[in-house]
């Protein structure tokens, strides 16, 4: 099925779906109010999102210089460093590694990354287990999904669905619906696999040019068990998560996990900087960064476009938006939902294989003001909708795939029509006649609004018989 097809299939289904509403409306109205109270003074977070945003900004404009940086660090430090154009390149870098260290087990923290290269998929074909650490990660490789939110991945699942798919998939554990129980459940069902892989996979938040500093953010701990127990640790990232500074985390990791999930700091900060040293009692012998651009190159040359690559994946634009929180993240195409998702996966895929995506939006403008580094994305999203149908244009991969002749001809008709007064006052008279014909002309759109009745007469002619028709 063609990924648009895809796309409006998901979207039927879940608008169809009273659950998947009700479900994110009242999960996605608690992130909101938790957002609320991590900022609760309005001149700070101007001054705090400012600053995040000068970093990125200043980041990305320096791309090149700063992986180089990095890498030199990395490598100085112990790192390797591995340089990825492709997801298929990344998986083979890591399927390497692995098989370099006979390794068959994959521990695997949270990691977005990972999931835009289908690693798990990748791997297991080849015989390697990959196994989720993350809880919600885990509960969405038990069900055979992917991830609904980029923070939260089994947001869409309750505590009773948890309860049953635990039972299903593992008949021994007693059967509860407590989440307490059901979260002691997991750690002993996880607890064992920690000390049984020898390879250890994460993803990166942020990575330091200045020292060669890995630094990961996470809530469970697990994180930090799949970088220090396994023999290996192997790191995937996307190029654009490089920043020049250490003391560019501090204002960077405050306002994430504010904008994240309401905290005023996460529960675990994971900085790594080298393998075990001499004399350290844990960590991985060995250390692997997988640096992978999928695109991001391209993104990176467009000077408009490359506001895109300022994101640090706090989700707070998914939670503030009217469509996600309708649909939910299983209605989109490709690996992040959302506003960002409908943002950045046309950019990576191209816009002839998801250019509906930036349709999905209202352009209300919640998910700008919300972005803790200010991504304008309403404005990125029409100007990539703008590509879609522009003839000609060769800046984005798929450019000018979704122009339509009809489509074309019909607005060519309504700039005629609009800049020839005879001709747009016979339209009108024609439409005000015809109500039914309009109907017909616009039905997918009438299939789920009623069409405006057409008056009998336009403000203008009613003026003129009123005598107030403008001299």
């Amino acid at each position: 099925m063609h990924q648009d097809a895809e796309f409006r299939k998901g979207v039927s289904e879940a608008v169809g779906d009273p659950r998947i509403r009700r479900t994110f409306r009242a999960r996605m109205d608690l992130l909101m109010a938790k957002r609320r109270s991590a900022f609760p003074d309005p001149e700070a977070w101007d001054e705090l999102r400012r600053a995040a945003t000068r970093i990125r900004a200043d980041s990305i404009s320096r791309l090149p210089d700063l992986l180089q940086q990095l890498e030199t660090n990395c490598a100085s430090n112990g790192i390797r460093v591995h340089w990825a154009e492709t997801a298929d390149d990344a998986n083979r870098t890591v399927f390497e590694i692995m098989r370099g260290h006979d390794a068959r087990q994959l521990i695997k923290g949270k990691s977005m990354v990972s999931e835009e290269m289908g690693l798990n998929d990748y791997l297991a074909s080849r015989g390697i287990d990959c196994l989720e650490s993350d809880l919600g990660e885990f509960i969405v490789q038990l069900a055979g999904e992917r991830p609904s939110h980029i923070i939260a991945p089994a947001i869409h699942k309750d505590r009773v669905q948890v309860a049953k798919l635990f039972k299903e998939k593992f008949p021994d554990v007693s059967y509860t619906e407590e989440i307490e129980a059901l979260t002691g459940d997991a750690r002993r069902m996880l607890r064992r696999k920690f000390f049984e892989a020898s390879v250890g996979l994460t993803g990166v938040n942020f990575a330091v040019a200045e020292t060669g500093t890995l630094c990961l953010v996470e809530n469970e701990g697990n994180g930090r068990l799949c970088t220090t127990l396994p023999k290996v640790h192997i790191a995937v990232m996307g190029i654009e998560k490089v920043v020049e500074k250490l003391s560019d985390i501090p204002p960077l990791l405050n306002i994430l996990v504010r904008s994240a999930t309401g905290q005023s700091i996460t529960t675990y900060f994971n900085m790594i900087s080298s393998p075990r040293r001499r004399g350290e009692k844990d960590g991985p012998g060995e250390v692997h960064l997988v640096l992978l651009d999928n695109g991001r190159s391209g993104i990176y040359r467009d000077r408009e476009l490359d506001a895109t690559l300022r994101c640090i994946r706090c989700g707070a634009c998914m939670n503030h938006c009217p469509v996600y929180s309708r649909l939910g993240g299983h209605a989109y195409p490709g690996t992040i939902p959302g506003p960002i998702g409908a943002l950045l996966e046309p950019q990576i895929a191209g816009l002839d294989r998801l250019g509906a995506l930036p349709t999905a939006s209202t352009l209300c403008g919640a998910c700008s003001e919300v972005c803790p580094v200010g991504i304008p994305i309403p404005e990125l999203l029409n100007r990539l909708r703008a590509e879609g149908v522009r003839k000609g244009s060769e800046g984005i991969a798929g450019s000018g795939s979704r122009r339509r002749f009809r489509e074309a001809l019909v607005w060519r008709f309504w700039q005629m029509m609009c800049t020839r007064p005879r001709i747009y006052r016979g339209a009108l008279s024609l439409a005000a006649g015809m109500p039914s014909v309009l109907t017909r002309l616009f039905g997918p759109w009438t299939r789920s609004r009623t069409l405006p009745v057409p008056a009998g007469k336009s403000l203008h002619v009613i003026c003129r018989d009123r005598g107030l028709e403008h001299e």
